[in-house]
């Protein structure tokens, strides 16, 4: 399972998401604070 790095543009929170938690957050937006978010949130970790 692939692993990335997710930075919100929000609230600038970094956090380190699987594949599964990737599309949810794509989907929902931030865990943090709900900010919607695009594939440039995410970066290889």
């Amino acid at each position: 399972m692939t692993t990335v790095e997710f930075t919100c543009p929000g609230c600038r929170q970094t956090i380190e998401v699987n594949d599964e938690m990737r599309a949810t957050i794509l989907e929902v937006g931030c865990p943090v604070c709900t900010t919607a978010v695009d594939e440039d949130a995410f970066e290889s970790a």
